[in-house]
């Protein structure tokens, strides 16, 4: 079925489009040669405001295909500029939820390490900080909600490295439900992993007021118990 990209929106105007990525959606083409969401995008906007020619959509970040969540495009180059000088200088507050199998040892806390992508695999490392090509990843966790089997963390982000959160979780026990790649003993019927971009927080690069957005979680049982169980 056909996705409606009306239905997946979460904030428009003439300078920004956030949206609500579904985990079966690439964001960007890629080999497997699928139509990806920002050529979706764009056929809707083309529609929607009846646009003669080549529609302009940049792609301010990413999140992998199996992920979910809140992702911006930018509708104008001035806006696009902003917003990668924002990301450089760490100015777009990104949070995410993800649903561990095994809670971590301490409830909250910060994690450092230093990761390095292997491209014939697309997957990133924990190594040693002198190592050739090593990236600095930092992030903030803690556990917000529990069930029987499995547990939610809120992370922010820090840093933005390939599979950051996969690669420094998985590291310290903490396996993302279905992210076979990084240690899941099954994966989700859907082929998602159990990462989700929950909350947003930046300024306008243009109008100058705050953004603030939270995506739904996906429509399945485990994210909606979590979802309702959240401690404030």
């Amino acid at each position: 079925m056909a996705l409606d990209i009306s239905k997946i929106v979460l904030y428009e105007d003439n300078h920004l489009l956030i949206v609500n990525k579904p985990s079966s959606e690439i964001v960007q083409g890629d080999k497997t040669g699928d139509i990806p969401l920002s050529e979706k995008v764009k056929l809707y906007l083309k529609e929607k405001y009846s646009k003669p020619g080549n529609v302009y959509l940049g792609v301010v970040h990413r999140l992998d295909r199996p992920t979910s969540g809140a992702l911006i495009f930018a509708r104008t180059d001035k806006a696009l500029g902003r917003l990668n000088a924002m990301l450089r200088e760490h100015k777009i507050k990104k949070t995410y939820w993800t649903i561990v199998e095994k809670p971590p040892k301490i409830p909250e806390s910060t994690l450092r390490h230093y990761l390095k992508k292997n491209p014939k695999n697309n997957k990133s490392y924990v190594v040693s900080k002198n190592t050739e090509g090593a990236l600095e990843a930092i992030l903030n966790y803690k556990v917000v909600a529990n069930s029987d089997k499995y547990s939610l963390l809120e992370i922010e982000l820090q840093t933005g490295r390939h599979h950051q959160i996969r690669a420094q979780l998985s590291h310290i026990g903490c396996i993302i439900k279905g992210d076979l790649k990084y240690g899941a003993k099954r994966s989700n019927e859907d082929a998602s992993i159990c990462l989700h971009a929950r909350y947003l927080n930046f300024i306008h690069p243009v109008r100058k007021q705050e953004i603030q957005i939270t995506a739904p979680v996906p429509k399945n049982r485990l994210w909606q118990f979590f979802e309702n169980n959240v401690k404030v």
